[in-house]
């Protein structure tokens, strides 16, 4: 079975190009308010402990979002960030 890399499997300081958001509408029109699209690139900067909320970077907003949203959002990895 293959699995796709999400959101949660990068570690800070790696970034990443948002491959699907398969939510809800209502969900999905959250996120892209916050930048948060297929096709963007975003930046983690760091992991909340315990399963905790995940610290990102979209262009020039920063978002903290649930563990469990995190691991739902499909990514292409696009190296390091500096």
């Amino acid at each position: 079975m293959l699995t796709h890399p999400c959101l949660v499997d990068l570690k800070p300081g790696q970034s990443a190009t948002i491959a699907a958001l398969p939510f809800d509408l209502g969900l999905q029109h959250r996120f892209g308010a916050l930048g948060l699209r297929c096709g963007q690139e975003v930046h983690v900067l760091r992991h909340g402990l315990l399963k905790g909320p995940l610290h990102v970077r979209v262009g020039m907003t920063e978002v903290m979002m649930r563990h469990c949203d995190a691991r739902q959002i499909a990514i292409s990895t696009t190296g390091q960030a500096a």
